[in-house]
């Protein structure tokens, strides 16, 4: 059978299929409940629950590289998450559909961070250093692609359907159905198209040397300032991310703004994403011109102050359609900015000798910094309205940013 050594055929697509059902996961899981009339505390907490997977895949990613290889890796989980997301379709239409799809999405969310471990893996052996630095803005930009896609292009299409059969869970059964479609064949291809590489195959696991790495995170200069920073820093992100999509979607009646799908697949997947895509590069740009110790105080007040558009919003509710959609757009073009500067932290948390194993576990302590706040967010929403529920948000940013001149920089 052959195969495309050239890395054009392979690095776009399998980046592509690794955002698809990342997104599916923490994104339309929380749409899909709130059009499907799943209480805001109920999906909130649930679906929040489904970070799990990303926060601890450190300590089953080893398994990865013990067994089989990492091109047999990708072609099966992408295979066995077409099969999870094309059950997921049929849960919508269930009974109970709340606890199975649950199960479903729980299982994608497994199968997702594993096809993560194994592609990334399989980018740095499949190419030499300087095609890796070549194609590192290739992967980014095809991760993005499939948030752009998922978060616009399906969430639109499924409110085209939903206006046209005026049945939520038919418009998102068709919508996850084809979605499954999509990666049954990035598996089919991937099958074809991935390369054979040399060093591509089982290895034995050191566990000693992978201890000792874990150990040497824990023995870094301010690293219990720079745990507590990781935690904190997003804390009210945490929050607003589980609550902003149903608020947007909400009547007016019910204190939301009252977009259709539609008009949120616009306003948070198009116009929105896009934003961020542009925060991220202006950031990265900032960054590398600037250094990171004086780009973070600017970034961190980019990435929270915008928060204050949904207290705006959650007391204006009757607010015109283009208007939501620049408030979202300028909350999300700092959005790109502030997650950059934190996530360039976070690499500089790393050393030399251990950069794999130190950056995964600051994504493991920031995924379950993001999951901790998000299971309580529609809790307390529910309990104390919009309003004052985006005022706390505002308030739960303060204590990370207040540790900024105390962290450790590089540069």
């Amino acid at each position: 059978m052959k195969t495309y050594n050239n890395p054009w055929f392979f690095v776009p697509t399998t980046y592509f299929a690794e955002g698809l059902p990342y997104v599916i996961v923490n994104s339309l899981a929380v749409i899909i409940y709130k059009k499907m009339d799943v209480p805001n505390d109920i999906l909130a907490f649930w679906t929040s629950l489904l970070y799990l997977p990303w926060a601890i895949k450190m300590f089953w990613s080893p398994f990865v590289d013990i067994l089989f290889t990492k091109r047999k890796w990708i072609i099966a989980t992408q295979g066995i998450m077409a099969l999870a997301i094309a059950m997921a379709s049929f849960s919508i239409t269930s009974d109970n559909f709340l606890k199975w799809s649950m199960i479903v999405f729980s299982a994608l969310a497994f199968l997702s961070a594993t096809h993560d471990v194994a592609v990334d893996g399989f980018y740095m052996i499949s190419m030499d250093d300087r095609k890796q630095a070549f194609f590192v803005g290739i992967r980014a930009f095809a991760y993005r692609l499939a948030m752009l896609f998922s978060s616009s292009v399906l969430v639109i299409w499924a409110g085209k359907l939903e206006t046209a059969s005026n049945s939520v869970p038919y418009s998102w059964k068709v919508v996850l159905a084809s979605t499954a479609l999509i990666m049954a064949i990035l598996s089919l291809y991937h099958s074809i198209a991935l390369p054979f590489p040399e060093n591509d195959r089982g290895s034995k696991f050191d566990f000693i040397a992978y201890s000792h790495s874990m150990l040497s995170y824990f023995k870094q200069e301010k690293i219990l300032l720079g745990i507590l920073f990781i935690a904190l820093f997003r804390f009210g992100e945490a929050m607003l991310v589980k609550i902003s999509g149903p608020f947007l979607l909400d009547p007016v009646l019910n204190g939301g703004i009252g977009l259709s799908t539609q008009e949120y697949g616009f306003a948070y997947g198009g116009v929105g994403l896009t934003c961020l895509i542009f925060g991220n590069l202006a950031g990265a740009w900032f960054i590398s011109k600037f250094g990171l110790k004086k780009c973070m105080w600017p970034m961190a007040l980019a990435l929270n102050a915008p928060d204050l558009v949904y207290v705006y919003m959650a007391y204006t509710p009757q607010l015109p359609k283009y208007f939501v959609y620049i408030l979202v757009a300028f909350e999300q073009l700092g959005y790109g900015l502030g997650t950059t500067a934190f996530m360039y932290y976070m690499i500089q948390m790393t050393d030399e000798k251990n950069k794999t194993v130190h950056f995964a576990i600051s994504t493991g302590i920031m995924a379950f910094a993001m999951m901790l706040p998000g299971m309580v967010s529609g809790k307390i929403q529910v309990s104390v309205g919009y309003p004052h529920f985006f005022v706390i948000v505002c308030l739960a940013t303060i204590p990370g940013m207040l540790l900024i001149p105390f962290l450790k920089y590089k540069n």
